[in-house]
This record gives C-alpha cells, sequence and structure tokens, in this order.
C-alpha cells in the first residue's frame, strides 16, 4: 500500500545524500560515515560489556562497526546507492512498514565507544527512520571502554559511566571533566539520585525545547553542542523554567546569551594576550567617556581576606592617579551567588559604567547580570574563562616567581628550598615551574619540594622540621610590603622566619591601564571577531617584586637585572631546555610558550619533589576553587564522582 510513497522517499533521501557526499569532499571531510574498527586499537574489543536494550538519541550514531557498508551511506546515513540496487529495495521495502502499520519494530545492533554509536546491524533502519526525523532508536549496545590515560576526554569519559548509571541519559556528551556534575547540579535534586522514567521524559522535554530555541535563532550560524549551550543557559536561568517559558520568551534569553554561545563554539576566537591593545586596533566609538562610575564587588572585605585588601588598595590608587574622572563604589561580602548577584545588579542600579568583581568565584553571577546590560562593561578577576559578556584580567605571576626563585636559589646555603603553592588551578603551575627554573639558574644542583596550602597540615613548620631553611610562600598583598608570611622567607634552627623578597599584584596599575583604554573610547571585548583575556605582567607595570632592604647587594643587582630582561623582552624565564618529573623533553630550548599553555600547564620541572593533589586530598573549603580552575590532571587524577 506505501510502496510508492516509499519509493519516493527514497529518491528524496538519495538527493540529500548525494548534496552531503559532495558538500564533505568539497571540505575534504570523510564522505561516509565513520568506522569504528579503524579507530580502535587492535585488542580494544576485549574490554566491551554488555549494557543492554538501549534507546539510542539519533545524534549520537556516527558511524558503522566495520567497513563493509559505509559506501552506501552519507555521513549522517542517507543512502548513496542508485534505486535500481538491492540496497535500494531493501531501504524501501523498511520505509514502506515505517510508513504502515507494521512499522520498524527490531532494534539495531551497536556499539557505544567515548558516548558514540557505531552500528554493527540495522543501518537501513537508522537510514529510514533517521530520514524521517525520528529523534532516538532502540538499539542492543555493547560498550567498549577506551584505553586509561590522564586526558581531559577520558576523565569526562569516566564522569559520564556515573552519570549514565544516574540517569539511564545519553542523550548529552560532554569532553571537559566536571560538566556533568555540574548538570545535575543545574537540574537540580541530590546529584547522587537515580532518575525515574519521568525524569527521563522532563529532562529530554526540556533539552529538545531549548535546542528548537538555539537553532531557530542561529539558522544556519555554526552553533555549539546543545548540551554545551544547555550548560551556559543555565548558569543564567534555572531547569524550570524551561517548562515555564513561551517559545517566544525562550528564544529572548538565548539572544540574550547568543555572544557566549557563540564564544562556545568557536573557542579559537578567545585569545589570551598580555598587553593593552593599542588604540588603532579597535572599533572606535563615537563619544570617548570623560567620567566613569566603577563599582568594585568583593567577596569578601579587605579585614578578613589580604586578596580583597590588595585590590582595595588598587582601586584607592584609581582614584588618587584619575582624581574626578572616576567615581569608585565598592560592594564587599558577597560570597554567595544569590548576594554576589543581587551586589552586581545593585552597582548597576546605582549607576556604574563599570563593574570590576574580583575573585573567580564570582565568574557566574557575573555573567548572569552581564547579558542583561549590554551597555555596561563588566570585568572579572580570574585566569582564562571564555565569556564574550564579560572579560577577564589576571597577571603574570609566573614572571616574578621566577626572579625571586632565582633569589631563593643565590641565598640557599644547601640543595633544598620549600615551596607552597596554594591550588592545582590554572597558571599555579606554570608558577612553580617558573621558580624551579629561576632557583636552578643559580644553583644548579637545587631541588624544589612542594606542598599545597589547600590540604591539611602547616608547611613552614613541615619544612622546618625536614631541616629546609628556604621556604616560599603566598604572595604580598601591597608594595612595599614584607612579613614573615608572605614572599620568600629565611628561617634558623630557633624558628625565627626573616622575610626576603616576595612576588607583587599592583593591580592599581592594572585597573588604570583598563579605565583609561575605555575612557580614550578604544576598549572592544571583540576585536577582528576575538574575545580578548587580559594577562598582564612585567612590561605592563602589573606585576613586580619587593626585596628586603638588607638583601645582599649581588642579589639585588641580579634580581633587577632579571627584570629587566623580562620588561625588555630579552628574557623568557621558559626559553630554554626543561625536563619534566618523568623525563620527557617539554622544551628543546628552541620553543616560546604561549599563553594558553603557560595557562593550562599541568606538569612539573624534574628538579620538583612533589605532585598535585587529588580532589579527595583537598581541603573541603578549597574544593570550589578547583572545581571552578582546576587544571585537568587535579580532576583525572581525584576520581572524584
Amino acid at each position: 500500500m506505501f510502496r510508492k510513497e516509499a519509493t519516493d522517499e527514497y529518491a528524496l533521501a538519495l538527493k540529500e545524500g548525494q548534496k552531503e557526499y559532495k558538500e564533505c569532499l568539497q571540505k575534504k571531510v570523510t564522505p561516509n560515515p565513520l568506522v569504528l574498527d579503524a579507530i580502535l586499537e587492535p585488542d580494544a574489543i576485549e574490554t566491551s560489556v554488555e549494557v543492554g536494550l538501549v534507546d539510542i538519541p539519533m545524534q549520537r550514531i556516527v558511524g558503522t562497526k566495520s567497513a563493509g557498508r559505509i559506501t552506501a551511506f552519507s555521513p549522517s546515513f542517507c543512502p548513496l546507492l542508485d534505486e535500481s540496487t538491492e540496497f535500494a529495495t531493501k531501504w524501501i521495502n523498511l520505509c514502506a512498514d515505517h510508513l504502515g502499520e507494521v512499522g520498524i519494530q527490531n532494534p539495531i545492533e551497536c556499539y557505544e565507544y567515548l558516548g558514540n554509536f557505531y552500528v554493527q546491524e540495522g543501518n537501513k533502519r537508522v537510514s529510514v527512520l533517521r530520514h524521517f526525523g525520528a529523534p532516538r532508536i532502540a538499539g542492543n549496545v555493547k560498550r567498549i571502554l577506551p584505553p586509561k590515560d590522564n586526558s581531559p576526554r577520558y576523565q569526562a569519559y569516566q564522569e559520564f559511566l556515573d552519570f549514565y548509571k544516574l540517569t539511564g541519559l545519553y542523550d548529552v556528551r560532554y569532553t571537559t571533566p566536571g560538566n556533568y556534575e555540574k548538570l545535575l547540579h543545574a537540574v537540580g535534586g541530590p546529584v547522587d539520585r537515580r532518575w525515574t522514567e519521568e525524569d527521563r521524559r522532563r529532562f529530554r522535554a526540556g533539552f529538545c525545547y531549548f535546542t528548537e530555541a538555539m537553532n531557530a535563532v542561529g539558522g544556519s550560524k555554526e552553533l555549539p553542542q546543545p548540551e554545551d549551550a544547555l550548560l551556559l543557559w543555565l548558569e543564567v536561568h534555572s531547569f524550570a523554567e524551561l517548562k515555564e517559558l513561551s517559545a517566544a520568551e525562550l528564544k529572548k534569553t538565548v539572544v540574550r546569551l547568543w555572544p557566549n554561545l557563540l564564544v562556545a563554539a568557536t573557542p579559537e576566537t578567545v585569545v589570551i594576550t598580555d598587553l593593552p591593545e593599542e588604540k588603532s586596533g579597535f572599533v572606535q566609538f563615537i563619544k570617548c567617556f570623560t567620567h566613569l562610575n566603577i563599582a568594585f564587588v568583593h567577596q569578601y572585605n579587605e579585614k578578613v581576606s589580604n586578596w580583597t585588601r590588595a585590590h582595595e588598595i588598587g582601586r584607592r590608587y584609581l582614584e588618587k592617579e584619575m582624581g574626578t574622572m572616576v567615581t569608585t563604589r565598592v560592594y564587599e561580602n558577597a560570597n554567595t551567588p544569590e548576594l554576589a548577584e543581587a551586589s552586581i545588579e545593585q552597582a548597576v542600579a546605582d549607576g556604574a559604567d563599570v563593574v570590576f568583581t574580583t575573585t573567580p568565584q564570582l565568574i557566574s553571577p557575573c555573567m548572569k547580570v552581564s547579558v542583561k546590560y549590554p551597555k555596561v562593561y563588566f570585568f572579572n578577576c580570574a585566569p582564562h574563562q571564555p565569556y564574550a559578556t564579560v572579560q577577564t584580567y589576571y597577571s603574570r605571576i609566573y614572571e616574578a616567581k621566577f626572579i625571586t626563585g632565582a633569589i631563593a636559589g643565590a641565598m640557599c646555603k644547601d640543595d633544598y628550598i620549600g615551596y607552597v603553592a596554594g591550588y592545582p588551578i590554572h597558571d599555579v603551575p606554570a608558577s612553580i615551574n617558573a621558580f624551579a627554573l629561576g632557583a636552578q639558574l643559580t644553583n644548579p644542583n637545587i631541588k624544589l619540594r612542594l606542598k599545597w596550602s589547600c590540604m591539611p597540615g602547616n608547611p613552614t613548620k613541615e619544612f622546618m622540621e625536614e631541616g629546609i631553611w628556604i621556604i616560599s610562600n603566598r604572595d604580598t598583598p601591597e608594595e612595599n610590603y614584607l612579613v614573615t608570611e608572605y614572599g620568600i622567607y629565611m628561617a634558623d634552627n630557633t624558628g625565627h622566619l626573616t622575610p626576603l623578597c616576595s612576588p607583587t599584584w599592583m593591580w592599581g596599575h592594572y585597573y588604570e591601564n583598563i579605565v583609561r583604554s575605555i575612557m580614550r573610547g578604544n576598549w572592544e571585548s571583540e576585536k577582528e571577531g576575538r574575545i580578548l583575556n587580559f594577562w598582564w605582567g612585567m612590561r605592563n607595570g602589573v606585576i613586580d617584586v619587593n626585596l628586603a632592604p638588607y638583601m645582599p647587594e649581588g642579589v639585588r643587582v641580579l634580581a633587577n637585572m632579571l627584570k629587566e630582561g623580562i620588561c625588555g623582552g630579552t628574557i623568557d624565564p621558559f626559553k630554554r631546555k626543561i625536563l619534566d618529573q618523568q623525563g620527557n623533553v617539554r622544551n628543546d630550548g628552541t620553543k616560546t610558550f604561549t599563553p594558553v599553555e603557560l595557562m593550562q600547564m599541568d606538569w612539573l620541572c624534574d628538579n620538583v619533589e612533589g605532585t598535585f593533589p587529588t580532589y579527595e586530598q583537598i581541603l573541603p573549603m578549597s574544593r570550589p576553587m578547583v572545581d571552578l580552575l582546576g587544571i585537568s590532571c587535579s580532576k583525572s587524577k581525584a576520581g572524584k564522582p
């Protein structure tokens, strides 16, 4: 009865397949489905486990188990063979069944690998149902477990396995560790609760509704993966709103977030720059500013937080240098997401033209508010965070660490220095390694013993008990400020500590640079389609090294020479032969690391004794920072759910 309709459908599907095939050839990508056997190691099949009958999302089917039938299909399983072939006849018969009362009933047989599916038997069933837009298909699934490694992709997949045990969902696929847990938090309820069938239906309906809105807004533009976009959307809205918002209202929320969604789709447009941009490189505003209202939103206050104190010193410096051109206002104790959002909203209501949020933990509330007020400049003090509506700014503290490492090596009477690191997050490994390389510059035999302040214990006391008398600790919050709990200090056998030097963050210079650039009308978050995150250093005047007045003159001269070399671009702490702890060559002496490579460094030099802590070893109060900015190795070794 449906033979004629099925034949017509094959002609349409064939036309779509031929079109996709030609487009793939033009783009020089494979014009057929992927082949699992070509991806796997020869013995990988031995690690397969039975999953059972699964409701497979159609978009997750990306290939076939073997290469036998791939020439019959385009990448999206549209047919490619002529209507006179036996293949076409079988496809048409299946299509007729689908159109009739019988339907396509038998599940397919397939393998799952890293969240994607590869069909072993049932390719034509996939092709027919996909042609008609079926969202999923039943399949008997075998899962092939990937070989163990420390890559973020492997860790994310391990997190998926836990996610699947709870939810039974294959609908979302993340390659960044931590995203599955973020999704569970955002959807609501305990993250360890097993989902019911009603939970799955509720999520799938909301996810589908959101995806339709995103596709409608984006049109033919390159879009992020829907699950990545949803996670970003859920930083601003609740999952319950997906049910409450009309289609038009939901599209409006997506439009507001669109610049940030595009960044998620095109991460290559995010650039970490180490210099203030020149005026000629920015889109000019018709009217420059003569006065700016500037808000500073702090997570804590300067009485309890030295980090806040450092930024307050910077704010007061800005007021002193710019006088009546600026008016600043402070919002303190924004130490919960709700308080932070309320403080930022209040800052805008009070007339802020520029909002600085001064800790990484404030990035999400800042982004949530920023999408509502496109005419306000929003900034967050954090290492690399790819948002279009919030600029991030941070300092290349590793440059100062290199100099203080050289000082410590010169002052050390034996071959051991103690180093107290804060958190295993972006930028910290570069600081540890720069210090180690600086120490090696003045003492080739030096060893750096590493401990973490985010773990239980008293590192300074432990170092002294181990007979280590030169110790590096946290950086000083202000210029010309040396006390024993900051920077490099020297201990004696009586327990007395003498400060020697310390890196210092000069936030006032940072804020002055940013504000003057805005006032000139040449600050723009987007330049030639790029999103700029600012990571400035010594040559920008935002990092320095405090030296004790009793520093030996020869060591003082060395420190100043190193500083001049870094500022002038003639000294690069990392442009030398570098081996890591496993003996791997990280630099043969000719390479200059990019800002991204420095920011995302996740290895330690061979003269460092110690490791990154696992998630379980980190104090509970320190874990939120690691959740937000943790380097991949600290998360992948953690085994956290």
